[in-house]
Order: structure tokens, then C-alpha cells, then sequence
């Protein structure tokens, strides 16, 4: 993975002060260390699911479900996978439906999975399909231990696995809460955490992304109140839920009142997919305010050889210049080519990050890139990143509400 910045970043003090308050986070947040855990109970667990299920469908919402739907859905189209993998997380009932008519729901293992073991979303789904599936070997329950759902699980003699200490939903995709699903479906979780920690190794040990990851960061932060909008703007249709998933870590983890004042901060993330969203929002990057920062993501080999046919329409004879061009370069020269006109402008942050393939590692790279730098930039605008009290007095209210 390769990361270019086309802004400058000089406050080393500062780098050097993030680096070392990260470097002391890692005795207290459980994430860090994900990249380098033992995944022989996961694939143990995984051969005690019956061979005859076919699917698998994760209930849950949140940092329960983006992380291992963008995985999965970067991962798919280009390998042969053994098993499908769905995602009930919506109370949107037409969505349900149309999810459950997909599959057999009695050759689908579900995997239940919420931190706190009450989530009124997941519960309300699990509960439908229960009446429609009461087989309680067809679900395995995640979840903190002790924990409503751990005893639950437990009384119906269901299979129950944990989430790491200290490890917050939107931040556990590499935990059982992504892996499970994942190995399930035949992705390798071994190359997703190698991906992972090459990342982990680079930033902690001085290794070749360190010092632009920390660039990034103090930009972000020192300059967050002019550029308040952080867009992703990703040339591949596998990233579309990788996409999604940033946009709960940087959103969920960023936007809060700082620890030692009163103030609101936070900067906005945006998701969007070149070339499609050049001919909507790109319009707003070019010539609007002047409060956007842009991320380009760009493949390198999509491993779809597939070229442009060298045929000749009437009266668009000019378009031959399209002829026997490979789909991969195109898109690549379209991203290069937004890049540069934006950059020509002179006032808005851009740098470009370039996965070299669609694979596992890779996929396990770019997630553990985020984190990171999510951390870092919480660390720099004085925030905790890692707690959610917007997202909990919304839950309080419903609770209110259902109750009466």
C-alpha cells in the first residue's frame, strides 16, 4: 500500500507528541493488538458448523456488520468463495423480506452479534427470524461476557463467543465479530491480519508509513475547523462498503465534544465512488466551499483483464481513442486525472492511497490504515475516541418511548 500526499505538514513536535500518546494507548485499547492474535479457537470454532449450511447471516448493526460487509464485498468478486454471506441490519421491513427470500433460512447458520447484549435493532430482527427458525443450533451469539445475550445464549444451549477487552464495535472487524463470518465463508483471515500488522510494524517501528500517517493526522487535526469534511473518494466498486464503514469509524469516533472544553467538533466523512460520483459531487469538490479534504483510493490490478473492443461507431469515430484500452487503466487514468485537476486548484487537501491488488492483506491493510489514523486524529482534536454518548441518548429515548 502506497500513500502520497499532496500537502506538506511540518509541526514534528506535534507528530512526535501523537505518536507517543498512540504508542501508551495501546495498553488500554484492545485493537491494536488484534493484528497479532491467535486465530486457532476462530478456526476451531468454524469446524463445529455444520458442512450441509450454505449461508451464513450476520444479525447486528454498527460496528457489528460494516466491518466484515466491506471485507466480504471487496473480497467476492474475485474469489470462489464456499459459502454466501447476508447482513440483517436494517428494522426496514421490506428489507428483511427481501433479504430472507434469498436464502434457506434452514441451511443458514445466523451469528448474533451485540456488545451489550440489548440492541433494539438486532433483537428485533432475531426475534422474527426465531419464530421462523427456533433451531438454537442454528445461531451462535457474540457478545461481552456476562452480558443479557451471554445468559440467554446460554439457557437455549446456543453456541456464545466473545468480543477482546477493550475493544469498541466500530473498531472490531478484525475481532471474532469480523473473523467468524469471514473464515466461515471461506476468506483468508490469516493474510487479513498479516495485511494488518504490515501496517501495525510500518507505523510502530519506524517502517515507511509512519511519518506520512502522521502528516495526515496533524493536518487533519490542526486545520479541522476550515476543512471539516473528510471525503473518500474510492476508484473501485469493491469499496463501496468499505466506504460505509468509514464513514461510522471517522463519524462515530470524531464528532464529540472535546474532553477539555465545551466545544463541538468533528470532521464530516463522505463516501464516494469514482468514476460514477465524478458526475455528481465532484462538482461540489471543484468550485464549492472551500471545507473539503479528499482521499483518492485507487487498485492497482483488478485482476479483470477485460478491454474495450476496437470497433468503430458512425458519426463517433472521435471515441476510437478508447480502442483495445484495458477497463483497469481506464478507471486509473480517470482517478489520476481528477487528481490533478483538483490539485491544480491549490487549496484543497488531496492525497492518494494505491492498493496494489484486491486481496485479503490488502483489504486488512487499508482497515487497520484507518483505525490508526482515526486514533490519531482523535488524540490531536482532544477527543475520546472511543466512547459514542450522541448514539446512546438516542437509544435512551427509544427505550423511553417503547417502554410507554
Amino acid at each position: 500500500m502506497k500513500n502520497k500526499l499532496y500537502f506538506k505538514s511540518d509541526a514534528k513536535e506535534v507528530q512526535t507528541s501523537a505518536f507517543k500518546a498512540i504508542e501508551k494507548e495501546q495498553e488500554s485499547i484492545g485493537y491494536y493488538a488484534l493484528p497479532e492474535q491467535d486465530i486457532s479457537p476462530v478456526l476451531e470454532y468454524c469446524k463445529t458448523v455444520a458442512q450441509s449450511v450454505e449461508t451464513i447471516a450476520v444479525i447486528g448493526i454498527g460496528g457489528s456488520s460494516l466491518g466484515a460487509k466491506a471485507i466480504y464485498e471487496f473480497i467476492k468478486p474475485v474469489k470462489s468463495l464456499k459459502r454466501k454471506l447476508y447482513f440483517l441490519e436494517s428494522t426496514d421491513p421490506i428489507n428483511i423480506s427481501t433479504l430472507l427470500s434469498k436464502f434457506d433460512i434452514k441451511k443458514t447458520h445466523f451469528l448474533v452479534i451485540s456488545k451489550s447484549g440489548n440492541t433494539v435493532e438486532t433483537f428485533s430482527i432475531y426475534k422474527y427470524i426465531y419464530s421462523l427458525q427456533n433451531d438454537s443450533s442454528a445461531y451462535t451469539f457474540i457478545t461481552d461476557p456476562n452480558s443479557p445475550l451471554e445468559a440467554y445464549a446460554k439457557e437455549i444451549d446456543a453456541s456464545v463467543l466473545y468480543l477482546p477487552n477493550n475493544v469498541g464495535g466500530r473498531f472490531s472487524v478484525l475481532s471474532t465479530v469480523g473473523l467468524v463470518p469471514l473464515a466461515l465463508c471461506g476468506i483468508d483471515i490469516k493474510e487479513l491480519l498479516a495485511g494488518a500488522k504490515t501496517i501495525k510494524d510500518s507505523f510502530f517501528k519506524d517502517g515507511y508509513l509512519k511519518d506520512t500517517i502522521l502528516k495526515k493526522a496533524v493536518y487533519y487535526a490542526k486545520n479541522h475547523k476550515q476543512y471539516n469534511i473528510n471525503c473518500i473518494f474510492a476508484y473501485s466498486e469493491t469499496l463501496k462498503y468499505f466506504c460505509e464503514w468509514y464513514v461510522q469509524l471517522w463519524g462515530e469516533s470524531l464528532g464529540k465534544f472535546q474532553r477539555h472544553s465545551a466545544f463541538n467538533v468533528g470532521l464530516t466523512p463522505i463516501g464516494l465512488i469514482g468514476p460514477k460520483d465524478q458526475h455528481s459531487f465532484l462538482q461540489l469538490i471543484m468550485e464549492g466551499t472551500r471545507d473539503k479534504s479528499v482521499t483518492f483510493i485507487k487498485i492497482e490490478d483488478f485482476h479483470d483483464n477485460i478491454s474495450i473492443p476496437n470497433i468503430t461507431l458512425p458519426h463517433l469515430e472521435a471515441l476510437d481513442i478508447l480502442n483495445n484500452l484495458p477497463f483497469s487503466e481506464l478507471i486509473n487514468m480517470q482517478c489520476d486525472s481528477v487528481v490533478e485537476a483538483l490539485d491544480e486548484t491549490g487549496d484543497i487537501p488531496l492525497d492518494t492511497i494505491t492498493i496494489k491488488s484486491v486481496t485479503e492483506a490488502n483489504i486488512g491493510s487499508l482497515i487497520f490504515y484507518y483505525e490508526v489514523l482515526t486514533s490519531l486524529v482523535g488524540e490531536l482534536i482532544d477527543v475520546n475516541t472511543y466512547d459514542q454518548p450522541g448514539v446512546e441518548a438516542g437509544k435512551i429515548i427509544l427505550k423511553k418511548k417503547l417502554g410507554a
